[in-house]
């Protein structure tokens, strides 16, 4: 039977408490005056973060394409003809060279996707191997693979694996709308698997697929609500791909983009929250609202799996212009 680390342990112990949120007081918060929003969000936000300092993460693809789920935002699903060409696993050696790369630019976490349903047995060495690598380096890990075995997440904490990415996407009502091929109860067990495991948690959502504001909330609300809220929450504006099922999606309205922002802030105060894809549709001006709002991480790097990223140099010169400093690695206890 496996043993459960000291954090798995009290989410399952706390598996029956009520919720610490519910819709209506999410409702009322997120519909604040604006400005009184804001000012909520920056207040919990500086009890447990410097609100000038910002987690620099890189994410890096480790096998391209060819995708069995049907997820209708995605460039990497086989279901649609997004025109992206399909790879095998990276080298282990090749992932290292990368991950130096992103630590002399000043990523202290790195992170590794797969475009799979769920990684076979037969991978599990190599991505051990990428595991330890990483943290040899002196970063933080995350890998993000599709749905896992117990096994499967017990041999990645062995190795070290800090967070495990596994986004929820959207409401449980609004889902099925978005992923036919793997349900939102198999989100949410993978991430109790990985939980279980002693793995920190990264789970998020993507806006602009067409959900309602009360979809926005209830993906929340669900993070929130977790027995244990995930240390990371990404939160992504939707891509439009051309050629998936989401290549029409209209766009999302900025000052309902940093709402929900500011919400997911007062919903998961320890929380790092992240700015993920569509950062190069962002204003500069957007995103100081969304900093201010909460976020306090970002993905750095010209690629973000196959999507354009702001680059380095326009990352800088918009931490330069709001005295904004990449947060530093916290010592390993």
């Amino acid at each position: 039977m496996r043993k459960l680390g000291k954090n798995a342990q009290g989410a399952r112990e706390s598996n029956n408490r009520s919720p610490r949120f519910s819709l209506d007081e999410a409702h009322i918060i997120y519909n604040l005056p604006f400005n009184d929003l804001l000012f909520r969000a920056q207040s919990v936000h500086r009890m447990h973060f410097d609100p000038n300092t910002v987690q620099m993460s890189r994410l890096l693809s480790i096998k391209t394409g060819g995708c069995a789920e049907d997820c209708g935002y995605c460039s990497q699903s086989a279901h649609y003809p997004t025109g992206l060409k399909a790879s095998k696993l990276m080298e282990v050696e090749r992932v290292l060279t990368e991950a130096r790369k992103a630590k002399d630019a000043g990523a202290t976490r790195y992170c590794m996707g797969a475009a799979w349903r769920s990684p076979k047995d037969r991978d599990m060495d190599a991505l051990v191997a990428m595991v330890e690598g990483v943290r040899a380096l002196g970063m933080e890990t995350c890998m993000t693979l599709g749905m896992l075995t117990e096994a499967q997440a017990d041999r990645l904490a062995e190795a070290g694996l800090d967070y495990y990415n596994h986004n929820i996407d959207t409401s449980e009502r609004f889902y099925p709308e978005i992923i036919t091929t793997r349900s939102f109860e198999d989100r949410l067990d993978t991430l109790e698997t990985v939980r279980a495991a002693g793995i920190k948690v990264c789970a998020g959502g993507i806006l602009g697929m067409g959900e309602t504001t009360e979809d926005r909330i209830s993906m929340l609300l669900t993070l929130a609500n977790l027995p244990v809220p995930p240390e990371s929450v990404p939160i992504n504006q939707l891509i439009a791909i051309p050629g998936s099922k989401l290549a029409n999606a209209a766009p999302v309205d900025p000052i309902d983009f940093v709402r929900t922002i500011a919400l997911a802030r007062i919903l998961m105060p320890t929380s790092h929250l992240r700015l993920s894809a569509g950062r190069t549709e962002m204003s500069d001006e957007m995103q100081a609202l969304c900093f201010f709002a909460g976020a306090n991480s970002i993905f750095v790097g010209d690629t973000l799996l196959t999507a354009d990223n702001p680059g380095e140099d326009h990352d800088a010169a918009l931490f330069r212009r709001l005295a904004l400093s990449p947060m530093m690695l916290e010592p390993a206890e």
